[in-house]
């Protein structure tokens, strides 16, 4: 697992976005996954990752998140639909 400033969204089991940060994507996924992430997920597995970027610090990172967080439904929706997830996870040879 390669640690990195990541900032993403997964969507939820029931259709909800939750944007988070983190060092470690695979980790935090697994935690999402296994009710040890956020309380905003607890209750809404299994999450699925739909949108990531990787940042040069842990500070850009959080405020990307920040950013992202005030952004309506649809706007992530459009951020999705733009980000090059697949792209990046192979670039940087991540397994979720």
């Amino acid at each position: 697992m390669a640690y990195r400033n990541y900032t993403y969204i997964v969507e939820c089991s029931d259709g909800r976005l939750y944007t988070g940060w983190t060092n470690c994507i695979e980790k935090r996924i697994n935690e999402h996954n296994s009710g040890r992430g956020a309380k905003f997920t607890r209750g809404r597995v299994p999450v699925t990752l739909r949108y990531l970027e990787i940042s040069q610090t842990k500070s850009d990172a959080m405020k990307r998140e920040a950013a992202i967080k005030k952004l309506s439904h649809a706007q992530k929706q459009k951020l999705i639909q733009q980000g090059h997830l697949e792209k990046i996870l192979e670039e940087y040879n991540i397994s979720i």
